[in-house]
């Protein structure tokens, strides 16, 4: 309970230091102004495009992994699409403006009318870092069907539309509305890929408009208006995912040693297509980073820039990630006990508050705290700190989330039983470790992968002496440095890569 109440204590002293900034409360007659319709409007049209692309397009692609367990490749394929998805929005960015920009490598052969700044380039990229989650959490969710089953179906000579109505659809359904919400979360409260291809005013979401009230207009009222409505949509969204059980997206790929449905010869021809153009889509954005790698200037400052934007980002990483991990875990405790108790509603309130930071804007809680602290204390020294504090809370939603269903499950298992036994507090913890240990070093690799690609906290609280590698990048592409931003990109990347191939290494050893 400590922990639940420290991270939303924080959230209500970043609100606190707006709100009493001159006295300044919530501007509601914004609410009526077209400029607060059209942003909502588009907020969450970009949302739910991005969504319904990214869902409709995952569902064929991971029965593909499905229904061909032997693809070329495909034990790369998922571990490509888990780098898509923790990517650091930078990176990507980079490579799409290398490829796609205006002056892309590809951007002549599209035509004069081609811009890839505005809606269809906020959706390519929402896209790019969603469609292999999706992929991913679907095919983890095809994996669910029994042998039984199609055992079943075949005995009952069930139609191909029969197989997917009665067979696969109900193992997906469990789960499909959990995906879309998630995703929609993150796409409603994007804020790196809306401001740098977001191209104008008409392409403006909640996050960049609260982002630029504070930045350009410091008008506080605004800014509060906007974030209380970004909190209440995003909200409700948040209030019906966490009515499904968390989605296994991360788990270790099985490969049964069962018989599946045959296919036609066109739905092979068809899926094996559509798993080639998916695997290009991944590949190309990361690969034209490399022309600009080749080209970089590799002087010892700019070498040297790197090597220190790099230390510090790993870092912070291990340090967020394992505050991260440690809070999830304690978090989870009184959680477990309400649901071992039968009290689902009480359990479902302190979920939510525990997740709260998940659609809670990232710049109010940064500018909030910037303002309440700055008369208290030296921000430009201490401002690190605040750094690490706010990665923590962005990052600890997808902490819970990973561990939340292993350590259920082990209660469904063993609760009672050690219960019964009367193991001491110690043998519980040995026993809980041995049965979730897995879980917990695959999501230390993930939340470090999260926590080292932030660029909105420390746009608020960095300084120009200490600088991480997604912030470095930043500074390149803004300067117009693509080469350096390039090699940079690269150097993350490979960082990212590495850290992937142990998480994958350590899954399938699980």
């Amino acid at each position: 309970m400590f922990c639940i109440l420290l991270i939303c204590t924080i959230t209500l002293l970043a609100f606190y230091g707006l709100i009493a900034f001159n006295g300044q409360g919530a501007d509601l007659s914004l609410l009526k102004d077209s400029y607060f319709h059209s942003i909502l409007i588009f907020s969450i049209k970009q949302a739910l495009l991005s969504t319904l692309i990214s869902t409709v397009l995952a569902w064929p692609i991971a029965r593909a992994l499905y229904y061909y367990p032997n693809l070329i490749f495909k034990r790369a394929f998922l571990s490509l699409a888990l780098l898509c998805f923790v990517l650091p929005t930078l990176v990507l960015i980079t490579g799409f403006v290398s490829l796609l920009g205006r002056s892309g490598y590809v951007t002549p052969l599209l035509g004069p009318d081609w811009n890839l700044y505005g809606l269809h380039g906020i959706l390519l990229a929402h896209v790019y870092m969603n469609l292999p989650f999706a992929i991913r959490a679907f095919h983890s969710q095809l994996q669910n069907i029994p042998q039984s089953s199609w055992l079943l179906a075949s005995q009952l000579k069930l139609s191909y539309w029969q197989k997917i109505c009665l067979v696969e659809w109900p193992v997906l359904r469990a789960n499909f509305s959990l995906t879309f919400g998630f995703i929609f979360i993150l796409c409603f409260n994007s804020f790196a890929v809306v401001l740098a291809l977001g191209g104008g005013p008409q392409s403006t979401t909640f996050e960049v408009a609260i982002y630029q009230a504070l930045k350009y207009d410091f008008n506080i009222g605004e800014a509060l208006t906007l974030a209380w409505s970004q909190l209440f949509i995003a909200g409700a969204f948040f209030l019906l995912l966490y009515r499904s059980n968390s989605v296994s997206w991360l788990s270790k790929d099985t490969h049964g040693n069962y018989q599946l449905p045959t296919n036609s010869r066109w739905q092979k021809i068809s899926y094996s297509l559509l798993y080639t153009t998916t695997f290009i889509f991944m590949l190309t954005p990361l690969l034209a980073l490399l022309p600009g790698v080749i080209a970089a200037d590799y002087s010892r400052a700019i070498i040297g820039n790197i090597i220190e934007a790099l230390s510090l980002t790993l870092v912070l990483g291990i340090v967020c990630a394992s505050t991260a991990l440690a809070m999830a875990y304690a978090i989870l405790l009184p959680i477990r006990r309400n649901l071992l108790q039968g009290k689902t509603t009480r359990a479902l309130l302190l979920q939510w508050l525990a997740n709260h930071s998940l659609i809670a804007p990232a710049m109010v809680l940064s500018v909030g705290l910037y303002i309440l602290f700055l008369p208290i204390i030296d921000l430009d020294t201490l401002g690190m700190i605040f750094v690490v504090i706010l990665n923590i809370m962005l990052v600890l939603p997808f902490a819970i989330q990973q561990i939340r269903a292993r350590l259920l499950q082990y209660d469904n298992d063993y609760a009672v039983l050690a219960q019964s036994l009367k193991l001491s507090t110690r043998q519980k913890l040995q026993i809980e470790w041995h049965y979730s240990k897995q879980v917990f070093f695959s999501t230390f690799a993930l939340v470090i992968m999260l926590a080292m690609g932030d660029v909105a906290i420390f746009s608020i609280f960095g300084s120009d002496q200490l600088k991480t590698l997604p912030w470095l990048i930043y500074q390149y592409a803004s300067s117009y440095k693509i080469n350096e931003a390039s090699l940079a990109s690269a150097v993350l990347l490979l960082l990212y890569a590495t850290l992937l191939f142990n998480l994958e290494r350590a899954k399938q050893h699980a």
